[in-house]
């Protein structure tokens, strides 16, 4: 297999990352609460955890 000879440069590697672009985030209202929240992740409502507008867990768990 054939190695490079020199190592790249670190301008070289940055010109190829610059086409990569961060998306923005898809919202949905939840139908059971009303409330806005990020597509495919559990939210937290008034202390219970809900997904697909179903009740998950009644207590949320602690964040770290």
């Amino acid at each position: 297999m054939p190695n490079p000879k020199r190592r790249h440069s670190q301008q070289r590697s940055a010109k190829r990352r610059t086409h990569y672009i961060a998306e923005t985030v898809t919202l949905s209202k939840d139908t059971t609460t009303g409330e806005m929240h990020v597509r495919h992740r559990a939210h937290v409502s008034e202390g219970k955890l809900y997904y697909k507008g179903k009740l998950v867990a009644e207590k949320a768990p602690l964040k770290a």
